[in-house]
C-alpha cells in the first residue's frame, strides 16, 4: 500500500452518501488516512467515480435517492476489488448477511464515532494490501499451512483433511478477516446456490476446528459470526 510522506494513503477513498453533513464527517475522518478523499451523493455519481478514478476504498451509505444501496454494493463489486464499507441504520442480521452477500466488506451501523470509523477503514485497507494469491504459506502459532502443497502441520505433526475440508479453508484463508456468510461459502465449497448451507457448514466447520484449533469449543482461528457465516482470523 503506497503512502506518501505523512503516512496517508496515495490513493483516493471515495464517500457515497445524500447527505452532505454525513459526507463532512466521513471525508473528515478518512482525510487522515488518504491523501485524497472524492464524493458523491447519488448512485449515479458514486458508479461514475469508482470506474474513473479507481479508488483504494469506498465508503457506502444505503439510502440513496436514486437507487438502493444493496444494488450498487453489488454493481461496484462486479467491476472493483476495492474494499466497500457500508454505512446504515439497518442492522438485522439478516439485511448484514445480504450485504456481504453483495460484496461488501463491512458494515459499519449510524450512528457511529471517528475512532471505530477509522480503525475500520485502517482494518479493510490492511486486509487488502496484505491480500495475494491462495499459493501462500501461512502460519499462525504452531500451525503451519501451505496451500499450493496441500499440507497443514500442527505443532510439526500433518493434519489430513478431506477434499471438502481444504475447500473450505481454501474460501476461508482467501478471504482471511472477513466474514464470509453461508450462501458464499456454501457456493465457493460445493457450487450450489440451493441447500441447506448452515447445516453443510456447521457440520463441516466442526470438523475442521477439530483438526486445527487447540481448543475446539473455544475456537480462536475459525470465529463465527452469528446467523451470518464464519470468517478466519490469523
Amino acid at each position: 500500500m503506497a503512502t506518501d510522506d505523512a503516512g496517508r494513503l496515495t490513493g483516493c477513498i471515495l464517500v457515497v452518501d445524500d447527505e452532505p453533513q454525513i459526507r463532512r464527517v466521513v471525508r473528515n475522518a478518512v482525510a487522515v488516512i488518504a491523501a485524497r478523499v472524492v464524493e458523491a451523493g447519488t448512485a449515479r455519481e458514486a458508479m461514475d467515480i469508482a470506474a474513473s478514478e479507481v479508488p483504494s476504498l469506498i465508503v457506502l451509505d444505503l439510502s440513496l435517492p436514486d437507487r438502493d444501496g444493496l444494488e450498487v454494493c453489488r454493481d461496484l463489486r462486479a467491476f472493483t476489488s476495492a474494499p466497500i464499507l457500508i454505512l446504515s441504520a439497518r442492522h438485522t442480521e439478516q439485511e448484514k448477511a445480504q450485504l456481504l452477500d453483495a460484496g461488501a466488506d463491512d458494515y459499519l451501523t449510524k450512528p457511529f464515532g471517528t475512532l471505530e470509523l477509522q480503525a475500520r477503514v485502517r482494518a479493510l485497507l490492511r486486509r487488502a494490501a496484505a491480500s495475494s494469491p491462495a499459493e501462500e504459506h501461512i502460519t499462525s502459532g504452531d500451525l503451519d499451512i501451505h496451500l499450493a502443497r496441500r499440507t497443514v502441520h500442527r505443532a510439526g505433526a500433518e493434519v489430513h483433511l478431506t477434499p471438502t475440508e481444504w475447500g473450505l479453508l481454501r474460501a476461508l484463508l482467501t478471504h482471511r478477516g472477513k466474514t464470509m456468510t453461508h450462501r458464499q461459502l456454501f457456493s465457493a465449497v460445493w457450487g450450489q446456490a440451493e441447500g441447506d448451507a448452515q447445516q453443510y457448514l456447521r457440520v463441516y466447520v466442526g470438523q475442521l476446528r477439530r483438526k486445527l484449533e487447540r481448543d475446539p469449543v473455544r475456537p480462536a482461528l475459525i470465529r463465527t459470526e452469528p446467523a451470518v457465516g464464519y470468517r478466519f482470523e490469523l
